[in-house]
């Protein structure tokens, strides 16, 4: 099977998941295999919702549309074509996913498989319906496919690398148990947004998504404001209030509810809104419910910090911050050529 068979494949899987969006789901004419997949994978999202509180069907189905966007025929070629695909022998990469929010691991996923290697998955078991099934899918639109995808509930055993992705203390686990191994090990991160007082409705709407898309789970999700001295937050308030339907999920509320009573018995200063709460913090990972923030003097000192943290930071959401910010709103949005950590999946890949 030849790299150009693959691109086809994973456009096939693009097709086809572009079914499935919070706009509707609806079938489509000519989309391969669709009678022996569609109403599968109705059932496999029903699945996944009724398993995990925190995959509503709005989370999954936003992170299905966002991989059928990114998986075109355009967007695969634009994003292998600065690599020289020259795999003499497929090597077996193990994959040890995350569960946070819905497809967390599929980015790896795609990159094992695109770079021409077999993959062996070790899913969380908070994720284990959606890719299974997309799996089957891609063996069945391209048989060359079979074999070469393997899913395991035990350790990794038989591999020749690894990818892993988890908290700060199983990184650690990672890094002694796979020491032997060429491996990625991803550890903790935070997302974080520079205001300057000067943004627009507009800006600070979009940032609301990038706050509360997912319940803040993932790690492209705000959770740290970094604001100038005396920065007056009615805007941001109201500008954000369009999510203030999140309270009354049921799991979202409880950990408001939890958070804000250790918050009032701890005397922390905070604002809240109701469904939010604001407390000034220097650290970047923030509960859920709750937004951190830090005050700086100057862009320059900033920079200088954000410089020294950037192991502890996944993106920086700015206008006009620096050359590698990202826009408001665009956090749950992410090309193909956008690695997570900044570590270049496919070019590890292809030097194993």
């Amino acid at each position: 099977m030849d790299l150009q068979q693959r691109i086809n494949a994973f456009a096939k899987l693009g097709a086809f998941l572009s079914q499935f969006s919070n706009n509707g789901i609806q079938k489509k004419d000519a989309i391969e295999a669709n009678d022996l997949f569609f109403d599968g994978f109705k059932h496999q999202i029903k699945l996944a919702k009724e398993h995990n509180g925190w995959f509503t069907e709005t989370n999954v189905l936003f992170s299905i549309a966002s991989w059928a966007h990114a998986l075109t025929k355009v967007n695969l070629e634009q994003w292998v074509a600065p690599y020289q695909f020259s795999i003499i022998a497929p090597r077996t990469i193990g994959i040890i996913m995350a569960g946070n929010i819905p497809l967390v691991g599929f980015h790896d996923f795609l990159s094992v498989l695109i770079s021409g290697h077999k993959v062996l998955v070790k899913q969380s078991s908070n994720d284990k319906h959606l890719l299974p099934f997309l799996a089957k899918y891609l063996e069945v639109v391209e048989p060359d496919f079979k074999g070469k995808i393997t899913f395991t509930a035990d350790k990794l055993a038989h591999f020749d690398a690894v990818i892993a992705t988890g908290s700060d203390n199983t990184a650690r686990y990672f890094e002694y148990y796979f020491k032997n191994h060429p491996s990625i090990i991803r550890k903790n991160r935070n997302s974080v947004a520079i205001l300057t007082g000067n943004e627009t409705k507009t800006q600070l709407e979009a940032l609301s998504d990038d706050i509360f898309r997912y319940y803040g789970l993932g790690c492209r999700n705000v959770s740290k404001l970094f604001v100038p001295k005396a920065y007056n937050f009615d805007a941001f308030f109201n500008a954000i209030y369009q999510w203030h339907p999140v309270i009354h999920d049921s799991k979202y509320a409880n950990n408001y509810d939890y958070n804000k009573a250790v918050y009032l018995m701890s005397e922390f200063d905070m604002l809240e809104n109701g469904f939010l709460m604001l407390k000034e913090d220097q650290s970047y990972a923030s509960p859920i419910a709750t937004i951190f923030y830090e005050h700086y003097d100057t862009i320059t000192d900033l920079e200088k910090k954000l410089t020294e943290d950037k192991d502890h930071i996944q993106c920086v959401v700015a206008n006009g911050f620096s050359e590698v910010e990202i826009p408001f709103g665009e956090t749950q949005n992410p090309q193909l050529w956008d690695y997570a950590d900044n570590v270049d999946t496919v070019e590890f890949l292809l030097k194993i």
